[in-house]
């Protein structure tokens, strides 16, 4: 019996769960489950034969040395900067290893080691990373093996409310980790590169520099850009490309609102403030205001911000909630941000029936024999329910296909990598197109790069 160790039990791991327990028989699979909290595991794994959770500290080194030990290949579902501890002990007994997360600088140091071992440490095999990088390089080889020459890559991706459960004025809720959304695009201005130049768009400019994108049967979303657009474009072959930009998918809308907090400085994460547990929403927003003796919070709002009644952002800030002087913050010491991430939770936050949903969007530009082409490549992938959500299937699935492919020989090149060559991104999205997590493809003129707003 081949032994697979998960360590680590959160949200993501339901569909990486249930694929290795029905593969379990037919591939003599154990799959033990180590986290500091098993009731998730318990829950997922459901007394079946082939499987057991167990209490596993990461920072108990004899514990977890001991269960890499006995393991045939680990998978790390923990938190990014805890996948070092586990790396360097498969390292140590000779595992392969498997995780979602970006490759860390010091992740990227055991590359060597790694190779002399014959090792395999896959990462950045989840939904983005992950599936953007298999999708992108499959349809990039394809132009490339027909002669083509890249001159225009821009991805974009979004965690969002499915269709049936977007009921609110912003069209969103979270549906993962809350505070990323409310610290996006901060510690330095986005770069990108637009017709051979680099571009730049400072945070307090981040929100009002939009791209609008049209998806079959999904209507329209718009996209503000990631924070550095060229980190993968050595990764994907493409330093001679003249556009290269990545993005973030919101519903139309979203982001002129959004750049209110930003505006006014409610998403700063920098600095706490004082007596924050003893304010009402209406104190926060307060402080961030000039004083008047005779003006409300609201009106100094409108006219800080220049936010006429009528405006639909207005609506949006009355469904919050962040005026109202009985809701507490509660919080001691916070920052803004953290302020901010509990406010929007009263609103954004999943409710029980809610599904969520994964859209990505490539656009492709390059040149044949002398004519200009374009591909646009969309994928949407909705949730079942609040166990087995849209993020957890793009995450979990391609984890568990890795895994799966490394422990019976099919991925074989050694060293810390990402899934970027045919012989990763082929198979596993053959079988993920199973799963119903597929790329519809189209040609399209060949515009260059000219979004709305940028």
């Amino acid at each position: 019996m081949r032994k697979i160790l998960v360590i680590g039990s959160g949200k993501s791991t339901s569909y990486l769960l249930k694929y290795l327990l029905d593969k379990s028989e037919t591939e003599d699979l154990h799959i033990s489950v180590g986290d500091i909290n098993i009731d998730h595991a318990t829950q997922l794994i459901k007394n079946h034969q082939r499987a057991k959770a167990f209490i596993l500290d990461i920072f108990d080194t004899n514990t977890r040395s001991e269960a890499i030990k006995h393991a045939d290949i680990v998978i790390s579902m923990l938190p990014a900067r805890l996948h070092i501890e586990v790396a360097k002990d498969c390292l140590l007994y000779g595992k392969n290893m498997v995780t979602a997360s970006y490759v860390s600088p010091e992740m990227e140091a055991l590359n060597q080691q790694t190779i002399e071992k014959g090792l395999v440490f896959m990462n950045e095999i989840g939904v983005d990373p992950g599936i953007d990088h298999m999708s992108a390089m499959q349809v990039i080889d394809k132009i490339r093996a027909k002669g083509g020459t890249m001159i225009l890559f821009e991805s974009f991706t979004g965690g969002l409310v499915a269709p049936e459960s977007d009921n609110n004025l912003w069209n969103y809720k979270f549906t993962w980790n809350p505070r990323n959304v409310v610290v996006a695009g901060q510690g330095g201005a986005a770069k990108f590169l637009q017709e051979g130049t680099y571009k730049y768009i400072p945070y307090h400019r981040l929100f009002r520099r939009t791209e609008f994108l049209d998806v079959d049967g999904f209507g329209r979303f718009e996209a503000y850009a990631n924070r550095d657009s060229l980190k993968y474009q050595s990764v994907y072959g493409l330093d001679k490309i003249k556009t290269l930009y990545r993005g973030t998918m919101r519903r139309v809308g979203f982001s002129r609102a959004w750049n209110m907090f930003v505006m006014l400085g409610m998403t700063d994460d920098s600095y706490t403030i004082d007596d924050s547990e003893h304010m009402s929403y209406r104190d926060f927003v307060n402080a961030f205001l000039p004083y008047s003796p005779s003006d409300s919070v609201e009106l100094k709002f409108r006219h800080a911000l220049k936010i006429d009644q009528d405006d639909i952002v207005w609506d949006k800030l009355l469904e919050l909630d962040i005026f109202s002087a009985k809701k507490m913050v509660d919080l001691k010491k916070a920052t803004p941000a953290q302020i901010l991430q509990k406010i929007l939770m009263d609103s954004w936050t999943l409710g029980k029936d809610d599904k969520d949903m994964i859209v990505m969007y490539h656009k492709f530009g390059y040149e044949i024999d002398g004519k200009t082409h374009q591909i646009d490549s969309t994928m949407v992938t909705l949730g079942e329910d609040q166990t087995y959500t849209a993020i957890a299937k793009t995450v979990g699935l391609p984890v568990a296909i890795a895994t799966l492919a490394i422990l019976n020989g099919k991925i074989t090149t050694p060293g810390v990598q990402i899934p970027i060559t045919k012989e990763v991104y082929e198979p596993i999205l053959k079988e993920l197109s199973d799963f119903g997590i597929s790329f519809k493809e189209k040609n399209v003129p060949y515009l260059g790069y000219n979004p709305l707003n940028i």
